[in-house]
């Protein structure tokens, strides 16, 4: 069972209460495992804006996956076969490749890593690995709380590997326990990569009701 970092010092900002299509509803706080982890409860995620404050999203919409909308082409089956997965065996090396070489990884700061890892190690920060030849060649990591899994990046060294590791997701959360639709599968906004494997738009209400819902569900992967 995931350990409990102890209560959040902060009083971090409801986002029902946000403008609609506001996306920062806060700035400031800080990173720990406890802040971070009440920020999610709440429909919140960390996130330094490009002048450099740790700023809290909720956007407005909301990219999800619906578990019963995943999209796995027969190409995409087929790459699988060459693949093998776990999970939680190197999340630091996941979330440091999600990072490597591409603009949009570098919010993905020391202090991000050092906090991921802190809440991996407390059971609430999970990844999955694709391997092929022992190398480690994609991957994705996210928090888990209840119902709730909030995917933070992905990442692929060949083709399909970081499709492959969505699908491993979905299918380990289909496997837990309760009602596989009310799990929330969070993906923080729509590209139209991830809406090509079946990712849609909610409202930021939507989304916060959903949550209320999946955070009463046990956890499928570190429960």
């Amino acid at each position: 069972m995931p350990m409990d970092p102890g209560p959040c010092p902060w009083a971090l900002p409801d986002p029902a209460d946000a403008l609609p299509g506001e996306d920062v509803v806060a700035v400031g706080a800080d990173l720990q495992p406890a802040t971070v982890l009440a920020g999610y409860a709440m429909g919140l995620f960390p996130m330094h804006l490009s002048m450099g404050d740790l700023a809290w999203w909720s956007p407005d919409p909301r990219g999800v996956l619906p578990l019963d909308a995943l999209k796995v082409s027969r190409s995409l089956r087929r790459s699988m076969r060459a693949f093998t997965f776990s999970l939680d065996a190197d999340f630091v090396g996941v979330m440091r490749s999600c990072a490597e070489g591409r603009t949009e990884g570098q919010w993905i700061t020391e202090e991000f890593v050092d906090t991921y890892t802190r809440l991996h190690r407390l059971g609430w920060a999970h990844s999955i690995e694709v391997w092929q030849d022992d190398a480690l060649v994609g991957g994705l990591y996210g928090i888990e709380i209840g119902g709730l899994f909030a995917g933070e990046s992905m990442f692929h060294r060949v083709p399909d590997a970081s499709k492959a590791a969505l699908v491993v997701l979905v299918d380990r959360l289909r496997a837990g326990s309760g009602d596989a639709q009310e799990r929330l599968l969070d993906v923080q906004w729509r590209t139209e990569h991830l809406a090509s494997l079946g990712v849609i738009e909610i409202s930021r209400s939507a989304y916060l009701s959903r949550l209320e819902g999946a955070l009463r569900l046990p956890a499928a992967l570190g429960g």
